[in-house]
This record gives structure tokens, C-alpha cells and sequence, in this order.
């Protein structure tokens, strides 16, 4: 059974739309029905892999012809109605009241700088040209498989020029697998794309997590850096040292079990998520950010992952005098999380009283940080503001 399509029309002039609908030509002509395509300035998209990157992207140019379209697959879709396990979410920016550049980047695993910092002037000249002074953020979206964030937001943080950056690594379902993104038309893979906007709208940026730190400590002694992969921990076998410090066995490290006992770094006076991929048969430990040799890990316990949100949230209307929309990006682990606490639901109340849509991600990125298990996103207002 499906949602079919249902849209919403923001203060801001923003559109969002999400749907269920199974064919991709079906999902895709239900958001051409559901939003006024003579205000769209600009689509970004989150979708499920199973509608097929190059699909989606073809029905896009029939249905939306002459708008600039970005977008990535995902491990599931945030709507203000409910979490999509396998739909369709489109934000359709409008020509009024947001002005916004974008830019590709290919072959992110063999990123150089220069061509990163090329790369975000172009971008900044092009915004340049069409500003009108308001306020400006960047999203960036970026291959989950490619194992380039960290390469990615270190070569282009300084180009940006002070502007806040946040976004999500594209998922697919937690198969890891394929992953994809899409510009303008075209289907690219490990690749990223970032978009700088200027609204006249209050914005602000935001992360939020729920864990805290605990006594146990892991020093990283062997690693493949390039792989993300974490052979020793403690100089004993990964998984093993790991999996003692729970009290459970091998068998019972699931992405259930890594979501709910997340490792964490301290930067800086704060505690930032480095979380499991998987297992592999060799006992090392697969991770979603890089970790460097030498590196010590703290073992985080778990909060009230809706209590935390919740207060981020609150927070945050609070600040802009009322939330108009959230774009938000949240790593999978929490969904799993969430479920294994049996407070999914609760999660997407909040959500739907706060208008939140996104996307589950591979990673998020926050300002110069990749993170893992964290909800990172843009709250924009309900009033432009001089």
C-alpha cells in the first residue's frame, strides 16, 4: 500500500512534497501534480535506490523540464508525515526568496586542492552575481561509498569563506552497495555536490546527538586508514576488544548493537561519533568515518534520543521565532536506534510538528566535521528578515 503523494507549501515559499508510489515515472509525475512547478527555482531530492538512480534522474527531465536538480539515494527518507522506508522526498526551493549555486566535484577519492578551491570560486562567483545580500549556507551531498568525506570538507571548508556548511552522505538501504547522486540530469558516483544558498530568510545550522561518554577507553594500535577499517584496538583484535567491553559475543555485533554502543572521539572539548560499518571475518571493524592510528576512542552511552531532539528543537523555534521547515540529515544508525527502543513513532511526531524532511545518510557533515549518528540540518523561519 502506498502514502501516494502528499505536499506542503511553506511560509518561507519553500515546497515540500514526499510519496511511496512503487514505479519511478509513477513517483515522479506524482510530485509534478502535487507541486506549482512555475515557483520552482531549484529541486533537491532524496531517494530510495530501488526507483534506480539513472530512472529517476530521466524521469525528472520529463516531468520538471528546464529546473536544476540535485539529489542523492538514501537508506530512507524523512517526511513530516512518517520515515518512507522506500519512497520519494523532494524540497522545491523557489525563484523568490532564495538564490542558489551549485557545483559537482568528481573522482572525490583522488580530490586535490586546487581543483577543489577552483571549483568553490566558481561557485562563489556564480551566487555572487545573482545576490542581493541575504544570509548564506552550503549543503553538501556526497558518494557514502566513496570513503572521501573527510578529503572532501577539509578541500573545500576554507573555499566556502566562512559559510555553514552541513549535509549528508548518500546511503542505499544499508546494503552498501551502490550509492548515487544526480545533477542537472546526469547520474554521477563517487562524487559530491554542494550547493551554496542565499535566502532572505532567517537560517540557522544545526547538529544534535544523544550519547554521552563513558570510562572505557580504546586506543586505536592498527588501522587501514584508506579502507576505514580498524584492525586493533588496545593491540587485540578489533571486534574482539570491542565486543568484551559489551559483554556480548562476536555473533551479537549487529548494526543494531553498534548503533546502540557508539564509539566517540573528543575534538576540541567536544565528543563526535565514530561509528561501526560492520564485522569483517578477520575480526577488524569497518567504520562510516576515518579513524587514524593512535587515536582514542571512548565508549558513549545512550540518552533519550527523543528527549534530545526534542529540546534541540524546541531550542531552535525558539531562536527564530518559529520554525517554518527543518532540512535535516540523520544517520541510519539512529532510525536503528530508534527502533530497537521502540520510539520511532515518538521521533516522527516530533518531526511532523516540526516540519522535518531529509534524509537518512552514510555520514553527515557539520561546518569542517563528518560525524556519524548525528541529526545535522538547516532550520530556516517563517519571516524574511532585513
Amino acid at each position: 500500500m502506498t502514502q501516494g503523494i502528499r505536499s506542503c507549501s511553506h511560509r518561507c515559499g519553500i515546497q515540500t512534497a514526499w510519496t511511496d508510489e512503487a514505479g519511478t515515472d509513477a513517483a515522479v509525475a506524482a510530485l509534478a501534480e502535487g507541486l506549482d512547478r512555475e515557483r520552482i527555482g531549484h529541486l533537491v531530492i532524496f531517494f530510495s535506490p530501488r526507483y534506480g538512480a539513472d530512472r529517476i534522474s530521466a524521469a525528472f527531465a520529463r516531468h520538471f523540464p528546464g529546473v536544476h536538480v540535485a539529489g542523492c539515494t538514501s537508506s530512507g527518507e524523512i517526511s513530516p508525515v512518517r520515515g518512507l522506508a522506500r519512497g520519494l522526498v523532494a524540497i522545491a526551493f523557489p525563484r523568490a526568496g532564495f538564490r542558489i549555486a551549485s557545483v559537482l566535484l568528481e573522482r572525490i577519492g583522488e580530490l586535490e586542492a586546487e581543483r577543489a578551491a577552483e571549483s568553490l570560486r566558481q561557485l562563489r562567483g556564480r551566487l555572487d552575481a545573482i545576490s542581493t545580500g541575504g544570509r548564506r549556507f552550503a549543503i553538501s551531498l556526497i558518494d557514502g561509498l566513496a570513503n572521501a568525506e573527510e578529503a572532501v570538507i577539509a578541500a573545500v571548508s576554507g573555499g566556502l569563506d566562512g559559510v555553514p556548511l552541513v549535509g549528508g552522505s548518500a546511503g542505499d538501504e544499508l546494503t552498501f552497495h551502490d550509492t548515487a547522486l544526480i545533477h542537472n540530469g546526469v547520474v554521477h558516483r563517487r562524487a559530491a555536490i554542494l550547493l551554496l544558498i542565499e535566502t532572505d530568510f532567517a537560517v540557522e545550522i544545526f547538529k544534535n546527538h544523544n550519547f554521552e561518554p563513558t570510562e572505557t577507553k580504546f586506543v586505536v594500535t592498527d588501522t587501514d586508514h584508506e579502507r576505514r577499517v580498524v584492525r586493533e584496538l588496545n593491540a587485540e583484535p578489533a571486534a574482539e576488544e570491542y565486543a568484551r567491553a559489551l559483554g556480548t559475543s562476536l555473533d551479537a555485533l549487529t548494526p543494531t548493537e553498534f548503533a546502540a554502543n557508539p564509539l566517540v572521539v573528543r575534538i576540541g572539548g567536544d565528543y563526535f561519533c565514530r561509528s561501526i560499518r560492520h564485522i569483517h571475518p578477520d575480526g577488524s571493524l569497518s567504520f562510516f568515518c576515518a579513524v587514524d592510528e593512535g587515536v582514542v576512542l571512548t565508549l558513549a552511552r545512550q540518552k533519550d534520543i527523543v528527549a534530545a531532539t526534542r529540546e534541540e528543537l524546541v531550542s531552535l523555534d525558539a531562536r527564530l521565532g518559529g520554525l517554518d521547515l527543518v532540512i535535516g540529515f540523520e544517520c541510519v544508525l539512529r532510525r536503528l536506534d530508534a527502533e530497537l527502543h521502540q520510539v520511532r513513532h515518538c521521533l516522527s511526531d516530533l518531526y511532523r510538528q516540526y516540519n522535518v524532511v531529509g534524509f537518512e545518510t552514510y555520514g553527515e557533515q557539520f561546518r569542517s566535521m563528518h560525524l556519524n549518528q548525528t541529526f545535522t540540518g538547516i532550520a530556516i523561519g517563517g519571516q524574511s528578515v532585513p
